[in-house]
This record gives C-alpha cells, sequence and structure tokens, in this order.
C-alpha cells in the first residue's frame, strides 16, 4: 500500500496546496497569506519579501528602506573580508562553487566581524536600547555567553573591530544613510554616540556593530539576524570566488609579490 501524501503542505510560514494531478508539485503558495506567485511577484520587491520571510509581515516604507540599504552595503565587502577571502581561496584553489559558499559561510558565522557577533550584538541592543550607561556597563561587565561547547568566548565588545585604528569611512557612509532615513530612532542615537561607545569600547565600530543597530530597528531577534547577516554576504563572496577561479593563483590580489621583512 503507498503512502498517503497530504495534499496540503502548512506551516507558521508557509502555506501551499498541491497540484490536482501530482501531490508533489504546488499549485499555490503563500508566505503568510500573501500569494507568492499570484500577488507578490507582480507587486513585491527581493526585500520586501525577504523581511515578510523572516517576519511574517510586510514591511513599512522605513524598513523596507533600511533593510535595502544595508543589503546594498554588506552584499560585497571586499576581499579584506574574512567570509569573502575564504571563498576566494577556495576558487583559486580549484574547489566546487558549492565549497566557495560553505567556506564564506563557516568563516563569515565567528565572533570575529563574523555572523555570531551579529548574535551578541543584537542582544547588546535588546539590554541596553538608547540608554548610554547600560551599554557602559555591559561593555565593562560583559555577560556570560552560552553555548561555549560551539563558540569560543568573545575576546572584544560585539560589534567593534579589534584590529581597528579608527571607523571606516564605508561604516561611516552606510551608518549616516541609515541614520537618515525617517524615524530611525536607534540608528540615530548610534551615529550621535557612536564615538563614546569606541572610547568605552576601546576599538572603532565594524560593520558587524553597525548591521546590529539596524538589525534592531527592524526588530528582529538575535538568530535571526545573524542568520541574515550570513545571507547578505554571499553576493560578493561568490562573485569573488568566480573571480579568482578565472584568474589564478599568480593574479591573487594579496601577497603576490611575495612577504618583505622589514624592520
Amino acid at each position: 500500500m503507498s503512502p498517503t501524501i497530504s495534499e496540503t503542505i502548512s506551516t507558521k510560514i508557509w502555506d501551499e496546496v498541491a497540484e490536482p494531478d501530482n501531490p508533489f508539485a504546488a499549485a499555490s503558495c503563500r508566505c503568510s497569506g500573501f500569494d507568492v506567485y499570484g500577488d507578490l511577484l507582480n507587486n513585491a520587491s527581493y526585500i520586501d519579501y525577504l523581511y515578510l520571510i523572516f517576519k511574517l509581515d510586510p514591511p513599512n516604507k522605513k524598513q523596507s528602506k533600511i533593510l535595502e540599504g544595508l543589503a546594498i552595503a554588506l552584499a560585497n565587502l571586499g576581499p579584506r573580508d574574512h567570509a569573502v577571502r575564504a571563498a576566494m581561496n577556495a576558487g583559486v584553489g580549484g574547489s566546487t562553487h558549492a565549497s566557495a559558499l560553505i567556506a564564506a559561510i563557516s568563516v563569515g558565522a565567528g565572533n570575529l566581524g563574523g555572523a555570531r557577533e551579529v548574535f551578541y550584538g543584537v542582544q547588546y541592543w535588546q539590554a541596553c536600547g538608547t540608554e548610554i550607561e547600560k551599554w557602559r556597563d555591559l561593555i565593562a561587565n560583559p555577560p556570560q555567553q552560552a553555548r561555549l561547547d560551539v563558540w569560543l568566548p568573545m575576546e572584544h565588545t560585539p560589534g567593534f573591530d579589534p584590529n581597528g585604528v579608527n571607523c571606516p569611512k564605508p561604516v561611516i557612509q552606510t551608518l549616516e544613510y541609515l541614520a537618515d532615513i525617517d524615524t530611525a530612532d536607534h540608528l540615530k542615537w548610534l551615529r550621535d554616540n557612536r564615538t563614546i561607545l569606541e572610547s568605552k569600547a576601546g576599538y572603532p565600530l565594524a560593520f558587524s556593530g553597525l548591521a546590529s543597530a539596524a538589525f534592531y530597528e527592524l526588530e528582529l531577534q538575535p538568530e535571526q539576524a545573524e542568520m541574515l547577516f550570513m545571507l547578505m554576504r554571499l553576493p560578493g563572496a561568490a562573485a569573488h570566488a568566480l573571480e579568482q577561479e578565472k584568474s589564478g593563483w599568480r593574479k591573487y590580489p594579496f601577497f603576490s609579490k611575495g612577504f618583505k621583512v622589514t624592520e
């Protein structure tokens, strides 16, 4: 006897009805109640749909603009970014294309400018909001982190670059753009108090810290922010991996002329 196959598949996010003659193919698909191929395809942007998938509500104009600006800023952080470099290494080494993306996610998931740092960064925002004294206390007395069996303890304040000297211009430019969006109150507060936080943390603000503030502004939970941060950095990693695969190791942008030891 063949197993019974349900004609309807439904979760909190998704609801679909099978084709009448094929239970393995969907005839209609709804995301949070919205008809994906009959409505969203014609009326929604990719950014709006991305927000809907995670939040189960469509974004307002402010939320859509913040997420779109952040997506542009993070789409390609360049070869200096650890996740992009990992994908480039896979590409130049002849690994499969899937391996390049997996390398980018694996390296870009960590505690140094990675998605786990964003997870903690959003938690900091949840704890402190726009109260500078709470930030000062939390930075001075960081909380005990969970899952130390998986993640090593943070060695710096989440969202700040322990190898940085000054806040990079692209971070400042992105923060200025996002803070100018109407009613982006937490991003405005970060712009106005950035140097105070940097002084207390001892390091400049990084893209991970800016992303944490933006995700908090979008009312995303830490685990949602962590996932999106990994996802939104993949386009640049993929493109650089493909470029490096074609150009080969002789044109690798780092150390092409070897090391020079100086005093």
